[in-house]
């Protein structure tokens, strides 16, 4: 074989090698994630507060997402308005916070188009009190401490209408919404994240377990839960583009495991109530 002929086979060679990489390049990345050959779908960036969404999604990464080929990594938020916004922005690929209308109030406001995969769990509402021990205790004037965002605000006056303390609307989200106050009650709209500093100051406020639990607020300082029966259930979001994603599918999957809901009971005995499969 004369050097000619030589350099054309490698020049050849080079070619072929140069058409395989471009074709690999233009391989979408969900593609390659899928047929890897040690079946790994890779990492997963998830926002959530700590309590209780934290803990799950910790659960997971340690106990369940290793044996699935995936990492989850939870990033914290302390709040309830910032986490759509990182989602949105592609600072994490899921979060896991809020329930269905607050995701639907969040895309309306924010012209967004987050979507929901499905309920998680139910993180239970109470009204909590230092001043009074049962809801029959409550006076007439009694200040009431509630959400100030639309759907946790809708959320605390269905629960006051159902014990029968007052009246409201169908779809009730600020105070606008109350139609009978026969008691006189005195509300006052606080930040969600701060309701459990409210507590000693009021009569009673409304704190959801997200805040309760860091707090220290106890179910013997709860003078009204809310029921099992709520439609208020938690749902893994992401941006339409993830919708379906195998990782995102895979942890949805794992979220709503026998194990990982066995761990809610276990962790908060009925206080988080994992979302019927």
């Amino acid at each position: 074989m004369n050097l000619t002929t030589h350099n054309r086979r490698l020049a050849g060679t080079a070619i072929a090698v140069v058409a395989l990489l471009g074709l690999t390049a233009c391989t979408p990345a969900t593609a390659t994630v899928e047929s890897s050959q040690d079946g790994a779908l890779g990492t997963l960036k998830v926002g959530a507060l700590a309590t209780p969404a934290g803990d799950i999604l910790n659960f997971v990464q340690d106990n369940l997402a290793s044996d699935a080929g995936l990492e989850v990594v939870f990033t914290e938020f302390t709040d309830y308005n910032t986490p759509n916004t990182a989602l949105s922005d592609g600072s994490v690929d899921a979060n896991l916070f809020q329930n269905e209308n607050f995701l639907a109030n969040y895309n309306e406001q924010a012209g967004g188009d987050l979507v929901s995969l499905g309920a998680i769990y139910l993180p239970t509402a109470a009204f909590y009190s230092e001043r009074v021990s049962s809801l029959d205790e409550l006076q007439d004037g009694a200040k009431i401490a509630i959400p100030n965002d639309p759907t946790n605000e809708g959320r605390a006056l269905k629960i006051l209408a159902d014990a029968g303390l007052i009246g409201i609307t169908a779809e009730p989200t600020t105070l606008a919404d109350v139609t009978d106050n026969p008691r006189n009650f005195s509300f006052i709209e606080v930040e969600n994240a701060t309701l459990p500093q409210a507590v000693p100051d009021v009569d009673t406020a409304f704190v959801t377990i997200a805040f309760a639990l860091p707090a220290g607020l106890t179910a013997d300082q709860a003078i009204l839960v809310e029921g099992e029966d709520s439609n208020y259930f938690n749902v893994l979001a992401v941006r339409p583009e993830l919708a379906d994603d195998a990782r995102v599918l895979k942890l949805k999957e794992l979220l709503q495991s026998d194990q990982a809901q066995q761990f809610m009971i276990d962790t908060w005995g009925g206080l988080v109530v994992p979302a019927a499969k």
